[in-house]
């Protein structure tokens, strides 16, 4: 069982798209998806909660990764399976 994962997204955003197959790549299959497009009120929420206006903004448990390229470099240093997997 891996960590739960919050994806703050938009539709139109390729990098969310990348985050979550990569994501799922890690078998990952319960995200925590939230659009702050089609929710300001989430948006507002996701900016006190990272300083970050863009998308993806990425959670894994509490720990914020930040945005896709943060993951993808965390997956190039080995460190992206032990934070999913709760270590």
């Amino acid at each position: 069982m891996t960590a739960p994962v919050t994806l703050y997204h938009t539709a139109m955003c390729p990098y969310c798209v990348r985050a979550e197959r990569l994501l799922e790549a890690k078998g990952v299959t319960n995200i925590n998806k939230i659009r702050v497009d089609l929710e300001p009120d989430q948006r507002v929420a996701m900016m006190e909660r990272t300083g970050r206006r863009t998308v993806p903004q990425i959670f894994i448990g509490e720990t914020h990764v930040g945005g896709f390229d943060d993951m993808y470099a965390l997956d190039q240093q080995g460190k992206l399976d032990p934070l999913l997997n709760g270590a």
